[in-house]
């Protein structure tokens, strides 16, 4: 019976010692000013208006008029000659390129790549940004007995690629010092 109770105390000690560690840890992070990046964390953008020169049925262009008006600070205008800011999109692709075969010269591994190239212009087409290109990639098995889980987890890779790129677009875009 002692033992059960050694052991009991044991646990609880454990556990206040976690508590303990837990608090102390989230009062640090939280004392050196850290926090979480959402969805439009570094979004905040020195125009109050802008135009976004991205086809009406583009996936990037929805997620990217999203992160904006979830900033607040700048409001998204049809009229690109009332803005205070244009983002012309100059270039979009999506590519998959063969990294390695097995034994039988089937496919083994892709690489995915994003590529955007885009440029800001400013009132009176003042470049405020020129023309920038963002690449990013992604590696991803193959397995031709798996060709719809693969084709899926190759969907689910490019729309969190553009996650990114929306990210980094706002970025660069909270980056720019207008005149």
């Amino acid at each position: 019976m002692n033992h059960e109770s050694n052991e009991s105390e044991k646990m609880m000690t454990t556990r206040r010692t976690f508590g303990a560690v837990a608090l102390a840890s989230l009062l640090t992070l939280s004392g050196c000013g850290f926090h979480l990046r959402g969805s439009n964390g570094d979004a905040d953008l020195p125009f109050k208006t802008i135009y976004l020169g991205v086809g009406e049925t583009s996936t990037l262009g929805a997620e990217l008029k999203r992160n904006i008006r979830a900033s607040g600070n700048t409001t998204i205008v049809a009229d690109p000659k009332i803005a205070d800011a244009r983002l012309e999109v100059l270039t979009e692709s999506r590519d998959r390129v063969v990294q390695s075969l097995n034994s039988q010269g089937r496919i083994r591994e892709y690489t995915l790549y994003y590529r955007l190239t885009f440029r800001v212009l400013g009132k009176a087409e003042a470049v405020l940004l020129p023309p920038t290109e963002i690449v990013l990639k992604r590696d991803i098995s193959f397995n031709e007995s798996q060709v719809l889980a693969k084709e899926s987890e190759e969907g689910l890779l490019y729309r969190d690629m553009q996650s990114d790129l929306v990210q980094q677009i706002l970025r660069r875009l909270a980056a720019i010092k207008p005149a």
